[in-house]
């Protein structure tokens, strides 16, 4: 819906009109259409092009409505009410025109399988059109060219409802209506096959097309499934609800649901990156190394011999090994010697029993995960400033924004359905600035762009805020009422002015005070960012100025305004409020405070003073404490650190150090295949949990399909190492562990599990049951101590490695739209790894060729710590000297490159800087471990 249309229905929001439909006196409202009155009223009117929740465009006809004193039909899904208007849906003259559009459309669209459950059939039904009469249309040919969609023209019925989901909602503008007459058709871009153009394969088309004119490829949707189930998403933070359908314990295809974060929409790994589930490569039997295996620091990894490195053992001695040999090392060498990593994929309750085994079975604080290397420095700045490290506003509030700025992230690659919603703001008028190193997509329709050099993030921003207080653009009855520590941020950033700080951060001085006035002065703005301000040595510094900005300017505690870490695995915060991170019990209670220590004592049955009073060793640390001899056992559940760690190799070095590694996940991944024994797990969708969004909305994610063989649940699991450590636990549901945690954490108190059940998603905080949560926190004081929170200065650090004659280029490494992670999940997913099969790097167009290389030339990239050789793609979002890599890669495993050095405050690594050099030539490795190009042949053949 454009902004024109929104701001007339607006207007007329409130406005109250009484009418008639078919002889019934109706209430409604003047912003209402005929159609949607009648819908609520349980009256049916044939539609074809109007669809819930979209703009309307009445071109079908479908909808006509016979008006009193009206010479013409008219079409009900965009004519508005008026007071004493007559309206008759049903009578003859409406329903003829009705049966005549229904029947000429019908002649066209051919009888096939993919036209099986189309909405025209359905509504001739309904109104008894017969077979047409008229002559069928000439038949364009199928479009097969995309991995995840198939095209067939001859039943598109041009409603244009793909148009408006593609332009309108997802805002990617990749399909439109071209020609005249009837030439008239769906082109994508200009006219190319859809596998040749931009789309991004978001599904949103295929999800609203009314006749399987957009289908999915494979026809999978064709499928009449046994059964339904609703759940969320397994990728990104954002959460998207969605419903899977099931035939013979198999997911076919999955559909977006109306959930609070994505309203129907998902993206490409969302809509079809859900086959990983049954994938080939699933562990289905526990496995223990043989005795005769290579080495563990042998990484010559291929699943297909897999039994050349492992046995297949019963559960109860998989168990026994791995359980009971950790709790020989916990008591020959102490508690300290043990650690565990817990995972951001796994739900709430998995987190919470991961953290509580680590504390009382092994006795120390040494648990971590992968928010460590994402958001720690983030979290560090938010609990040092604001009190809390939950985001303040939900994403879906930018539409209540005037100003929004992103900063250190790519919403549409890394967080698609939240970049929708970023989009749409701007169509209606909400001005986005977008600061990165690296132009992204949304930089092509942002009100401004500041392309800052890469490592300069506090420059920037301190030459913002050096603005917004020489000019006097501070709130101060905010900054005297509700904060602490302005005077010392007000002097030190007296000296960054834009001018001196334009030849250091790239960005012109006039640019720089035109965005610092824009955010300061508006009324409500808004600033997300993602890992390109937490992921460096300075990232808590970043953090700390963004949380300036809002402070000084007031812009926060509102709808619209606020800070939001765009969180990147979908339950990331729920792990990390779950006390899955070294230094603090769920709900962030520091583990040095007395008084919470004797809290959980209490909770958790336990002797006063038996829990660890020392904050535990962070990822990296504890690799390098391996190293030392600190750490001789680790149980891993769900991570992949071999991939995922900087410095791979150092990381694989020091795993394969361990004297016993016991790794829990559902395919033998880099790490697993350092393990002593493997525990088979349950994917996504073979589990039941709450789950928590970016937005801090807790979800319901449901077990739809069962786990394949031997493969057992993860609570499961945790509560058998538990035993085997000692521990007397009985859970019987993971119902029982969220009401344990939910009494553990203030902050989800009033949430029920029955209320999870019925009602699917709940915000937090929610301290007592019944409330209804709160999207929107800080309105009137802050979680710290005093109730207000504290400006810190931050200075420039520059990274801690900086190019040189040796290495003159900079790598930056991130996600890929269709991959995720260390790509153990979406390389097995048959679409995904069809559309982005190889390993790339981004490089500059002019680069490249004073390289005298050309696009998909193997290139060879080389830091201090390692090398590794991929496909080079021209791509000018970077700027020159800079190449950006993705980290899902196995054969090309970028991390084995970058940088260990760790930010001081959040312990995060510097993953976003680091030096290299770049040559063409080398040899690609085999893509032997993932076999992506395979499994969509497979799953064709089936």
């Amino acid at each position: 819906m454009n902004a024109t249309t929104q701001n007339d229905r607006a207007a007329l929001q409130g406005t109250v009109v009484n009418f008639q439909i078919n002889g019934r006196d109706v209430e409604g409202h003047a912003h209402e259409t005929l159609i949607e009155i009648a819908k609520r009223e349980g009256i049916e009117i044939p539609h074809l092009c109007y669809k819930e929740g979209m703009g309307t465009a009445g071109n079908c006809r479908s909808c006509m409505v016979e008006i009193d004193g009206e010479r013409v039909l008219a079409p009900s899904c965009c004519r508005h009410p008026s007071n004493g208007m007559k309206v008759t849906t049903d009578s003859e003259r409406a329903v003829s025109a009705q049966k005549m559009v229904l029947e000429l459309l019908l002649s066209d669209i051919p009888e096939t399988e993919y036209t099986r459950h189309n909405e025209v059939d359905q509504w001739a039904k309904k109104l008894a059109v017969g077979k047409p009469r008229f002559a069928a249309r000439h038949q364009p040919k199928q479009d097969a060219s995309h991995a995840a969609i198939t095209v067939n023209l001859d039943a598109c019925i041009q409603c244009t409802r793909c148009v408006r989901a593609c332009r309108d909602e997802q805002v990617n503008d990749v399909i439109g209506l071209a020609f005249r007459g009837d030439h008239a058709k769906i082109v994508f871009d200009m006219d190319d096959p859809m596998g040749n153009s931009t789309c991004v394969g978001c599904g949103e088309c295929v999800q609203a097309c009314p006749t399987g004119a957009l289908m999915p490829a494979r026809e999978v949707a064709l499928t009449v499934p046994d059964k339904k189930v609703d759940s969320v998403c397994p990728y990104c933070g954002v959460g998207c609800q969605l419903t899977y359908n099931i035939k013979d314990n198999k997911i076919m295809y999955v559909e977006g649901r109306d959930g609070p974060a994505n309203h129907e929409r998902l993206c490409v790994k969302g809509r079809y990156g859900f086959d990983y589930a049954h994938h080939p490569h699933r562990l289905t039997k526990p496995l223990i190394r043989r005795a005769d295996a290579p080495k563990r620091g042998d990484f010559t990894m291929d699943p297909d011999r897999v039994m050349d490195v492992f046995r297949e053992a019963t559960w109860e001695e998989a168990l026994a090994f791995a359980g009971d040999t950790l709790a020989q090392i916990r008591d020959q060498h102490g508690k300290k010697s043990l650690a565990g990593f817990g995972s951001a994929k796994g739900s709430n309750e998995e987190a919470y029993l991961f953290q509580k085994l680590v504390r009382t079975g092994f006795g120390s604080n040494n648990v971590d995960h992968c928010t460590r290397l994402c958001h720690a420095s983030s979290v560090a700045a938010l609990l040092e400033g604001i009190g809390s490290g939950a985001v303040s506003n939900p994403v879906m509030d930018v539409m209540k924004a005037e100003v929004v700025i992103i900063i250190g992230a790519n919403p549409t690659v890394n967080h698609p359905v939240a970049a929708t919603w970023i989009k749409n703001a701007m169509k209606n008028g909400t001005k986005l600035i977008v600061c990165d190193p690296r132009r992204s997509e949304l930089a092509r329709t942002a009100h401004r762009y500041l392309q800052f050099k890469p490592d300069t993030d506090v420059a920037l921003l301190n030459a913002m805020m050096h603005v917004i207080v020489s000019e006097g653009l501070v709130d101060q009855h905010f900054i005297a009422s509700r904060t602490i520590g302005f005077e010392e941020l007000e002097r030190n950033v007296a000296g960054y002015s834009p001018e001196l700080m334009a030849p250091i951060c790239g960005v012109d001085a006039d640019t720089i005070r035109y965005v610092a006035r824009l955010y300061a002065t508006s009324k409500a703005s808004m600033i997300l960012w993602g890992m390109g301000i937490s992921q460096h040595i300075h990232g808590t510094d970043n953090a700390r100025c963004l949380i300036a900005l809002a402070l000084m300017t007031g812009q926060i505690g509102r709808p619209g305004t606020g800070l939001h870490p765009l969180r990147g695995q979908n339950n990331v915060q729920g792990a990390s409020d779950a006390g899955l991170i070294p230094m603090m019990f769920p709900d962030y209670q520091h583990v040095t405070d007395p008084a919470v220590q004797e809290r959980f004592a209490k909770a958790w049955n336990l002797a006063p003073g038996v829990l660890d009073d020392k904050p535990g060793l962070t990822v990296v640390e504890i690799m390098h404490a391996i190293k030392e001899g600190k750490i001789r056992g680790m149980y891993i559940m769900g991570e992949n650190p071999a991939m995922s760690d900087p410095d791979a190799n150092h990381a694989r070095e020091a795993l394969a150090a361990l004297d016993h590694l016991v790794v829990q996940d559902i395919f033998l991944t880099e790490t697993a295949y350092l393990a002593d024994v493997i525990l088979p797990a349950s994917a996504f969708p073979e589990k039941t949990g709450s789950f928590t969004n970016t937005d801090r909305l807790v979800q319901m994610g449901r077990q739809a399909i069962d786990p394949p063989g031997d493969a057992k649940q993860d609570l499961w699991i945790i509560q058998q190492i538990a035993t085997r450590l000692g521990l007397d636990w009985s859970y019987n549901h993971v119902s029982e562990v969220f009401d344990e945690m939910r009494h553990t954490m203030p902050s989800i108190g009033g949430i029920t599990w029955e209320r999870l059940e019925r009602e699917h998603a709940v915000t937090y905080p929610c301290l007592n049951e019944g409330d209804p949560g709160d999207p929107v926190v800080f309105t009137d004081t802050f979680p710290r101590e005093s109730g207000r929170a504290r400006f810190v200065p931050a200075d420039i650090i520059p990274a801690d490695e900086r190019p040189d004659d040796e290495y003159p280029m900079v790598l930056i490494t991130g996600r890929q739209l269709e991959h995720w992670h260390t790509g153990s999940m979406t390389r097995r997913t048959a679409v995904l790894d069809a559309i982005e099969p190889d390993p790339v790097a981004l490089v500059h167009p002019l680069d490249l060729a004073a390289m005298k290389g050309k696009p998909g030339d193997v290139v060879t990239i080389e830091s201090r710590r390692g090398k590794v050789t991929l496909y080079a793609r021209a791509d000018d979002s970077s700027p020159r000297g800079a190449i950006f890599v993705p980290f899902c890669y196995y054969e090309a495993a970028i991390n084995k490159l970058t940088n260990s050095a760790l930010d001081p405050f959040g312990k995060i690594p510097e993953f976003k800087y680091c030096a290299i050099r770049v040559a063409l030539g080398g040899q690609v490795a085999a893509q032997g471990s993932y076999g992506g190009g395979q499994a969509l042949e497979a799953m064709t053949q089936q």
